[in-house]
């Protein structure tokens, strides 16, 4: 199990970057699989509060009982297509995990997400080449640069 301050202990420059991206809009895309073990695409919103990456859903939504019967997710920020100067695109933020709900006082649902990939993927500071920062519990920090 690794929270989000775990991974900015770690990383903490990749890990602004990426919570820049992921908070920079509210709706992103959570991948979750259905009880057949097929994927399921939904819209989410993920809060970064206490250290935690946190989900919400609405009571009984097919996305919450997906994660109650199996915690793996994905979730991927914010796209916006890079601008006329490439320099100046903020890139995109994907994290996946394990979901776990934790109980509260309503009938919706909050699930807290244990960190097992953190991907951060932007143009080099030429604007010519993918860079793809990726971070994982164990191996910490790893960057490619593809043409």
């Amino acid at each position: 199990m690794v929270s989000w301050s775990e991974v900015g202990a770690s990383a903490p420059e990749f890990a602004a970057r990426v919570e820049a991206a992921l908070t920079r809009a509210k709706h992103m895309t959570m991948a979750t699989l259905r009880a057949d073990g097929s994927p399921r695409i939904s819209g989410t919103e993920l809060e970064v509060r206490d250290g935690e990456l946190w989900l919400g859903s609405m009571p009984q939504a097919r996305k919450a009982r997906d994660l109650q019967r199996d915690g793996r997710v994905a979730v991927h920020g914010p796209t916006a297509d890079p601008p006329d100067d490439p320099k100046e695109w903020i890139g995109e933020a994907k994290v996946a995990g394990r979901a776990v709900e934790v109980a509260h006082d309503d009938p919706s649902h909050r699930f807290r997400i244990d960190v097992d990939e953190v991907v951060f993927t932007h143009l080099n500071d030429a604007g010519d080449r993918l860079v793809v920062e990726s971070w994982h519990p164990g191996r910490g920090l790893e960057v490619v640069e593809r043409e």
